[in-house]
């Protein structure tokens, strides 16, 4: 789909990159063909890897672009003939009867089909469901995707992106009083529910990619399926891999299955059986250099990791591979094409995953190393060739230690289906799997729902907000039950924090933490700064913390990032460096991107918390709470982050190379990104930490120093007056 952007301008020059670390790994050779068939079967032999003499070239990116050019009229609707083209269109009128028919739809189309941007433009052009100032609401599992789709659909609408297409993501709104067509992450109409129970302005509600399984959508399938009995004219739709369809149209009391048969174009499975003696990221490389080696006219290559460090890994040793193999290969004057490597995982900045979208150029080939968020989130144009290695990070929460591990797991048959579909979009392509097919089948089956390992505490808050007090089945009819213990470990989480009181019945403090879309203990800090005398920049940290990474250390320039870093390091902490941070950046006039290239920082993350502070803002307006500033009286921003955080407390171990945990005694460690890493010599006595994550150790991260007299005043009950009071007198 990204390839006809173009018809509507010229193609620009891609600017040129901001950082030395961003660039991409270039093999730069003379891009002549390779001339015989003996001359590829040579360098095939110089490589490593698996025997791929049985594949051939993919073929005709070139010529189904020209094939499919067209001169789009100036209204809607843009590029006819490649919304033509896709599977969909031929069942258009039965797609819009069949919404019509039945109130509850279950979609099954493969990648490629067209269901995310052709549905809601079909129900669109009929009219029936905007009447009324009432719209079309699309869900996606990741904000990338609905920024991305609506972009799209509103180029094919011929509306300005924000007016009749637009999207709404957390601390981001495109939307106006004329949108119609409204793409949105599923967490942001979670929210919406919770605030207007009947969802008035919506005539159809589309949760797309729902084999996911995210805890936005397990919830929200709850909530409308009740929805649904109250308002017969709501429509609802839901899209699925082929394997989740029986299993949603069973828990919608059986309705209807709509299957969209086929892709634009096939993708060959190929299965490769890996050697005991190779890890996937290896046998990865294998497969890379042999695809360019056997298949010299083809297209761009993916290739799906775990994370970024195996694709650091895997950029440089491709890089270190080609250069010695071209080295051999010069002095036989055989030639072949550039190749292009590029990194693309969620702490990379916008303006280098960017570069992945543009397309390779004539006599050279685009290798791009991705994470899952290639999946389903992102279209790269030209891919045909994918290699899968099968696995992916997987997040666990383990609620009896109350941590977070980041586990490498088997993804599921519905993922591996999505990883395939990648190489079909422009073209004939081939995926790669770097398992047997016997792992496929029996090995892969669906994938556990989010719902059953992540921290329930969020959406028991905002559940228990809206007045739903018994979150256990079979009164709140989850499609698949979170373990019990699980509920009641976030109960009491809650309870702890002064959400909910001893009948487990949500408190005011809990009403007013549940209108933040913030995880409850961020929540508790943010209203309790407001007594403290501190609450303008406890907005500001608030609104950095949710930004994940702020600082950007390229691999080829660690060193100066460092350095640069230090400058911004608080004694006390990461919440007060995060705090300098945002404020020396706004003193650089005008939010200057010139300064966070300068400093190693990420333009786009500050950007964002600049957006993410202003919503946080009006939502403390909106609750009558007062914006205060501390001035340099830092000691009131930290009781502050000990009043949300105080269930997080640690003290220094007796040997001084970590801390113990004040609620159960076990040993946890200052993460390496910590700005207190540094200063191990001068390790805090006490610290409290926003979470715990466990790799090789278990790691706390966003840590600061706090006295312990305050830890004190916090864990003994007493009312909230008094409590603030005894902690400003500490």
């Amino acid at each position: 789909e990204r390839s006809f952007q173009k018809i509507k301008k010229p193609e620009r020059p891609a600017p040129p990159l901001q950082s030395a670390a961003a660039k991409e790994w270039r093999i730069r050779v003379n891009p002549k063909p390779v001339k015989t068939e003996h001359e590829i079967s040579d360098l095939a032999e110089k490589l490593k890897g698996v025997d791929l003499s049985r594949t051939t070239a993919a073929p005709e990116l070139k010529k189904f672009r020209q094939k499919s050019k067209v001169n789009p009229p100036r209204r809607r609707p843009r590029h006819v003939e490649i919304r033509r083209s896709f599977p969909i269109y031929k069942l258009k009128n039965e797609l819009v009867q069949a919404v019509h028919d039945n109130q509850v739809l279950v979609v099954i189309g493969e990648t490629g089909s067209g269901k995310t941007t052709q549905l809601t433009q079909y129900l669109a052009d009929t009219g029936k469901y905007t009447t009324d100032g009432k719209k079309i609401g699309c869900t996606q599992p990741r904000r990338v995707a609905a920024i991305s789709v609506a972009k799209r659909v509103a180029e094919e609408f011929g509306s300005p992106l924000g007016q009749q297409v637009g999207y709404t993501i957390r601390f981001e709104d495109r939307t106006s009083p004329n949108t119609i067509i409204k793409y949105m992450t599923d967490g942001m109409l979670l929210r919406e529910i919770f605030t207007d129970k009947e969802l008035s302005d919506y005539s159809v509600i589309i949760l797309d990619e729902a084999h996911e399984r995210t805890i936005h959508t397990d919830v929200l399938f709850v909530l409308l399926k009740e929805l649904l009995v109250r308002r017969p004219d709501l429509r609802l739709v839901v899209t699925s891999a082929t394997l989740d369809a029986e299993k949603f149209s069973e828990y919608f009391s059986n309705c209807r299955i709509f299957r969209i048969p086929g892709r634009i174009f096939p993708v060959e499975t190929i299965y490769v059986d890996p050697p005991d003696d190779r890890d996937y990221v290896d046998l990865s490389l294998d497969m890379v250099l042999q695809i360019h080696a056997t298949e010299p006219e083809g297209g761009d290559i993916l290739v799906f990791l775990t994370g970024q460090e195996d694709i650091d890994y895997a950029c440089q040793s491709l890089h270190e591979r080609m250069e010695e193999i071209l080295r051999e290969l010069h002095e036989e004057n055989i030639y072949i094409r550039e190749l292009i490597i590029l990194p693309v995982y969620s702490a990379l900045p916008n303006e280098i995953q960017s570069r992945i979208f543009e397309p390779a150029p004539p006599g050279k080939r685009k290798v791009v190393f991705a994470t899952n968020i290639a999946e389903a989130s992102l279209t790269i144009d030209g891919i045909f060739y994918v290699i899968d290695c099968g696995l992916a990070k997987q997040n666990v929460y383990n609620y009896k230690r109350g941590i977070d591990s980041l586990a490498t797991a088997r993804i599921s048959q519905a993922s591996a289906q999505q990883r395939k579909g990648r190489a079909g979009r422009t073209g004939p392509g081939k995926c790669f799997r770097l398992y047997t097919e016997s792992t496929f089948l029996n090995e892969m089956g669906a994938a556990t729902p989010e719902i059953q390992r992540i921290n329930l505490c969020t959406t028991a808050l905002n559940l228990k907000s809206m007045g739903i007090n018994d979150l256990v089945a079979p009164s709140f009819d989850f499609m698949d039950p979170p373990p019990p213990e699980a509920l009641t470990s976030a109960v009491e989480q809650l309870r702890k924090l002064g959400a909910l009181d001893k009948n487990g019945i949500v408190t005011n403090l809990g009403k007013k933490m549940a209108e933040f879309p913030l995880d409850p203990p961020m929540s508790k800090m943010l209203i309790a700064s407001v007594d403290l005398g501190c609450s303008d920049e406890i907005l500001t940290i608030t609104a950095m913390i949710q930004t994940g990474n702020i600082f950007y250390r390229p691999r080829d320039r660690q060193d100066e990032a460092d350095k640069k870093k230090e400058k911004f390091i608080h004694p006390s902490g990461d919440h007060l460096t995060l705090l300098t941070v945002y404020e020396l950046w706004k003193k650089a006039g005008k939010f200057s991107g010139q300064w966070c290239y300068d400093n190693f920082v990420q333009s786009q993350s500050l950007r964002t918390a600049h957006d993410a502070r202003k919503q946080l803002a009006s939502i403390m307006e909106r609750l009558g709470l007062g914006v205060v500033s501390c001035g340099k009286d830092f000691t009131r921003v930290r009781k502050a982050v000990a009043v949300g955080f105080c269930l997080h407390a640690a003290k220094k171990d007796t040997l001084g190379r970590g801390y113990v945990r004040l609620v159960d005694n076990r040993s946890v460690y200052l993460h390496p990104s910590s700005s207190l890493f540094s200063r191990q010599a001068a390790m805090p006595e006490w610290v409290v930490y926003n979470e715990l994550v466990m790799t090789t150790k278990v790691y706390m991260r966003e840590v600061s120093a706090v006295d312990p007299k305050w830890i004190s005043v916090l864990t003994t009950k007493s009312k909230k007056s008094k409590l603030i009071k005894n902690l400003l007198d500490k």
